[in-house]
């Protein structure tokens, strides 16, 4: 396919209440939607790097001018005809995943409609739904938390994840699974701890966790290893594993027992398959992480989801959870599956954005022809 125009927008999407991690707290979710245009047919990506460089070293407002002044420029008038092709094209750019995932994930979603079948079937996916967690930033007192756990253990959700930071940390975890003593559940650390908190990992064995996300620096693998050498319970990276290449490396050090794989992380869909290939093979199991986006990136989520080796349940959220409307539409909506459990069915088609919605969430906004 021929990109013949490219469409960026910048936008802010105000959440229902503030998503407080180790890193910090974001009331609204900044990301970029890239609509690529081929002929007469069109597709929406988006990336969810967040206002500000606290997650990883990108943000919204730098993912915009990388792929406005850069990448952007580099795909226009060239015939793409997978998304290797489309990586080999940007890999002259160091870095920036989320940028190239804006772009990346618009190239599948162009690419479906260009062959008129489902996502998840492109990315080479043989079911069609999978099971989904349930998750919970810092509260504002542990009574709201529990509260909030025990409501999703009672609507059967597979699994909690607690966000796990300083002051919210083992006095919290106590807590929870004095209330939930056997129900699967698992801790984010958001890369808040070092190499030096170590016995404070090793006391975490006694609470029988499925993992421990990113309990270290959100650029390292040789440290985790150390750490995974010395702890009973999985270490899962997430914001470590930001490329192929980072994820052979951790594979190779046995820096992990879990992989979280987000498109917007590791540069899009292509990498995201990838990434889930070498695991797979590797016997590493993993699962999709999601940024918040709307239904629009949720939707990319989700057919990712239905590849084999995502076992673990999801992180992807309904538009509810935390948009009062989503900007795009159809919204995201959880399904019952076969078990009884809360789950996500692949999507046959990919919702775009309303109009309307996209202009008053806009920051900032250019075409490339």
């Amino acid at each position: 396919m021929r990109i013949d125009r490219i469409d960026l927008y910048h936008v802010a999407m105000p959440l229902i209440f503030p998503w407080r991690t180790a890193y910090g707290e974001d009331a609204a979710i900044h990301a970029v939607l890239c609509r690529m245009v081929s002929g007469s047919l069109d597709g929406w990506g988006e990336a969810a790097p967040f206002a500000a460089p606290c997650y990883s070293p990108e943000w919204a407002g730098g993912a915009y001018a990388v792929v406005r002044e850069w990448l952007g420029p580099a795909l226009l008038g060239k015939e793409i005809a997978s998304g290797e092709q489309l990586q080999a094209e940007l890999s002259l750019f160091k870095g920036n995943p989320f940028a190239k995932a804006a772009l990346d994930t618009a190239w599948w979603s162009l690419q479906a409609r260009n062959q008129n079948r489902p996502l998840h079937e492109l990315l080479g996916a043989t079911r069609d739904a999978a099971a989904v967690g349930a998750d919970f930033g810092v509260m504002d007192s542990i009574n709201d938390l529990l509260d909030n756990v025990d409501r999703a253990v009672e609507q059967r959700f597979p699994r909690i994840k607690l966000k796990f930071r300083p002051g919210w940390d083992v006095s919290m975890l106590e807590a929870v699974r004095r209330r939930q003593p056997t129900h699967t559940m698992h801790i984010d650390c958001n890369s808040g701890y070092r190499l030096r908190d170590a016995e404070l990992f090793a006391d975490l064995d006694r609470f029988n966790l499925a993992m421990i996300e990113q309990p270290l620096q959100h650029d390292d693998v040789v440290d985790h290893a150390q750490l995974q050498r010395r702890i009973r319970t999985p270490v899962c990276l997430d914001e470590s594993i930001v490329s192929l290449d980072r994820a052979r490396q951790a594979i190779e050090l046995s820096s992990c027992r879990y992989v979280n794989i987000k498109p917007g992380r590791v540069g899009g869909l292509t990498n995201a398959v990838a990434i889930h290939n070498l695991c797979r093979d590797a016997n590493i199991p993993c699962w999709v992480g999601g940024m918040l986006e709307s239904a629009v990136g949720a939707a990319h989520c989700c057919a990712l989801a239905m590849l084999d080796n995502f076992t673990y349940p999801a992180d992807i959220f309904p538009s509810s959870r935390f948009y009062h409307e989503d900007l795009a539409d159809p919204p995201l909506e959880l399904q019952r599956l076969a078990d009884g459990t809360p789950g996500i069915q692949a999507p046959l088609v990919l919702p775009f954005p309303v109009p309307e919605r996209l202009a008053k969430l806009t920051v900032q906004s250019t075409t490339l022809r």
